[in-house]
């Protein structure tokens, strides 16, 4: 089912399906919540109840209007909305792209709403920062994302063309431009860029206290696997890396089946595991 929560003055679209213990999914760019499809249909068989929101600005749920409105600490707090709002303690965590920043620093600023935590593609916020110049050239778009307004054109040109090939012509790109397309929402999506990269300049470093595990595709365009490795120093916790050859950096869609055995295993572990 659907919900609509009313959260920090935003409308808020959350898939709710399943019912046993809960797993909360969170998306990157330029993703809304259908991303986790896969994993929602095998998590659900196997038992969990899930939770999946368009993040803000994202999908169905409403767009806010300044870019400082999409800093780090709200995009954390719209997750503790959400799951007070559906009455929810804790959760096993899983989060892509920038759904995987904000479910870092969920998981070490409310250990106590995590069971434990998957990230998938990008690692620790210092780990990323600190990461080889790998890292930097792979990372180039970030930089690009600032210009306001120029960014824009660019990726809209000559129909989405610049788009296309920044994704790869992903089989997915034909949904996120009709969604990117809409009225504003292509800057909201590239304000999570916009409002957050001091956390490239000025990582926190506080680490998580949960188990986590870090998944990477040797096929990522835009991270390198370094920076995901060696996330294992700002987790006090049992930390397991796993590299998912051959797909990119849509792993979710691109290695459903690798991915959802990886995510239930470690989901299915005893909690001081």
């Amino acid at each position: 089912m659907q919900h609509r929560l009313r959260i920090d003055g935003l409308s808020f679209n959350v898939l709710d399906e399943g019912a046993g213990e809960p797993v909360l999914l969170v998306h990157g760019f330029p993703d809304d919540h259908t991303v986790w499809r896969h994993q929602v249909a095998a998590l659900v068989a196997a038992g969990y109840r899930v939770i999946a929101p368009d993040n803000r600005g994202c999908g169905e749920t409403d767009m806010a209007a300044r870019t400082r409105d999409y800093l780090l600490p709200r995009l954390v707090a719209d997750l503790v909305g959400v799951l007070d709002a559906l009455g929810i303690a804790r959760v096993k965590l899983v989060g892509h792209d920038w759904g995987a920043v904000i479910a870092w620093a969920f998981a070490a600023r409310h250990p106590e709403r995590v069971e434990r935590y998957a990230a998938l593609s990008v690692g620790h916020a210092a780990a990323y920062a600190a990461g080889p110049l790998e890292q930097k050239l792979k990372g180039w778009y970030v930089l690009m994302f600032q210009l306001r307004g120029f960014a824009e054109w660019l990726i809209k040109a000559r129909d989405w063309s610049f788009f296309r090939r920044f994704t790869d012509d992903h089989a997915e790109f034909p949904g996120w431009v009709a969604k990117l397309g809409r009225k504003g929402r292509l800057t909201a999506g590239i304000n999570y860029y916009r409002a957050n990269i001091g956390i490239l300049l000025r990582p926190a470093r506080t680490k998580v206290t949960v188990p986590v595990l870090g998944i990477y595709s040797d096929g990522d365009r835009y991270l390198a696997e370094a920076q995901m490795r060696d996330s294992a120093a700002y987790v006090d916790a049992p930390f397991r890396f796993e590299r998912i050859k051959g797909a990119g950096h849509w792993l979710q869609i691109d290695a459903p089946d690798q991915v959802n055995a990886l995510l239930l295993d470690f989901l299915g572990k005893d909690p001081d595991q």
